[in-house]
């Protein structure tokens, strides 16, 4: 399945593993890659040493590219991130918050794609004049920090914002082929993946949070600002509930991040040993396709389902009456 995102990738097929922080390590990342996809290491919970172990890891398994998804709204780490991501070897930097203009300046001069994380069509048509090579258009179905814009509507919007200058990547409610299949007739070249990917055995995840996105309905989630001081789609528990009555005690971000943490409420980036985790108040981001979810399959089997579950929609498709 060829698109412009592989070809401007080169890689096999048109998945992205979103570069969730907290969840996407390298096992995640390299299993991503090497089925042919593109594996995203989400930095947003690492220091920048052991953003440069985990490059490093991801190349001891696989030779295939990769890219780094950087948390743009701490600065003053920023330059030091993207060069350290440039001089390691990953080949695409993902802004997930904003547009950075220095930073796309430094990637373009030593080789590397920028792609922006968009949810409105003036961030991706801003994201294209700064220079960014490819932009992520999510919906607010995705699960994480997010905005309001449901993906079905902006996909084809930002598509024909940005005129065929760059590639759009569909991102948000996207668990299967079929949401593949979707995103290729709006006009995308891609997807990004999130959710979908923390179900599997390769995904880092604090105690008990695949166990919750196997359980949690299409209705099980929540937009909440409880966690980070941005709002955040997570599973609903009893913290959210207690925010949602109690709006006033939410801080702005990284406050908020910060009271969550020494609450004990948000263990990102913490492994299966962690202790002390309360599913009953843990933060663990998920999108509104979490109710197809039930299962935990191998991240490059993933891969590979979702292309044969696209290539089967879209011929039923395009052979219907």
């Amino acid at each position: 399945m060829k698109t412009r995102l592989t070809e401007l990738l080169g890689i096999e097929h048109p998945v992205m593993g979103a570069g969730m922080g907290g969840v996407s390590y390298h096992r995640l990342v390299a299993a991503v890659s090497a089925a042919g996809g593109f594996g995203c290491l989400g930095a947003s919970t690492m220091s920048s040493e052991q953003l440069v172990d985990e490059i490093r890891a991801v190349k001891a398994i696989t030779a295939e590219p990769f890219g780094v998804d950087l948390l743009t709204a701490l600065p003053d780490r920023l330059m030091t991130d993207v060069d350290a991501l440039i001089r390691e070897g990953a080949s695409v930097f993902v802004a997930g918050l904003g547009v950075p203009r220095d930073a796309i300046e430094l990637c373009h001069e030593r080789g590397v794609l920028v792609a922006s994380m968009c949810g409105k069509v003036r961030h991706a048509v801003a994201a294209v004049e700064a220079g960014c090579d490819l932009v992520i258009a999510q919906g607010t179905e995705a699960g994480g920090h997010t905005g309001q814009v449901a993906t079905m509507p902006l996909v084809p919007q930002v598509v024909d914002a940005v005129a065929g200058r760059v590639p759009v990547v569909a991102a948000g409610g996207i668990v299967d082929g079929r949401g593949l299949a979707a995103a290729l007739v709006l006009g995308a070249a891609g997807v990004w993946v999130g959710t979908r990917f923390i179900a599997t055995p390769e995904a880092r995840s604090a105690p008990g949070y695949k166990d919750a996105l196997l359980r949690t309905a299409e209705d099980g989630t929540v937009i909440s600002r409880a966690y980070s001081g941005k709002p955040m789609r997570t599973i609903r528990n009893d913290w959210t509930d207690y925010h949602e009555r109690h709006p006033e005690e939410i801080q702005p971000f990284p406050q908020q991040l910060v009271a969550a943490v020494g609450a004990g409420a948000l263990h990102l980036g913490a492994d299966e040993t962690a202790e002390d985790v309360d599913p009953d108040r843990e933060g663990y981001p998920a999108g509104q396709g979490v109710g197809a979810i039930d299962t935990l399959v191998p991240a490059g089997e993933l891969v590979t389902r979702f292309v044969e579950e696209a290539e089967a929609a879209l011929a039923g498709w395009s052979s219907a009456p």
